[in-house]
């Protein structure tokens, strides 16, 4: 099965499965891990997907951005999950200050 078939079938699966997703953890586990999964990461190997990844903002210590996809142990992407029902637009403040503090840290 090729990558398009793949994501047919995601995508397929997804429109089942929204209707039992109740919170953001559920929408983690249903949605978010089996995307990053079919990108080709492993998901269950921190060196590679890293959950609850620290995300310190200047004197703010302990955000998190829920998954940071890792190469040679640096950040190379940041997803920040919400309940597949929100409304992202109120959460873009949180995910530039995420990416302005790993810019400002040469982590990209």
């Amino acid at each position: 099965m090729d990558f398009k078939d793949q994501i047919l079938q995601f995508a397929s699966r997804v429109e089942k499965l929204c209707t039992q997703i109740q919170t953001e953890e559920a929408t983690k586990n249903a949605l978010i891990m089996p995307f990053i999964q079919l990108l080709g990461y492993d998901v269950f190997n921190p060196f590679e997907v890293n959950p609850e990844f620290i995300a310190d903002i200047g004197i703010k210590k302990g955000e998190k951005v829920d998954y940071a996809i890792m190469t040679d142990g640096k950040p190379i992407l940041l997803i920040e999950c919400k309940h597949y029902t929100q409304d992202l637009n109120p959460h873009n403040s949180q995910l530039f200050r995420y990416f302005i503090r790993r810019m400002q840290n040469s982590a990209f």
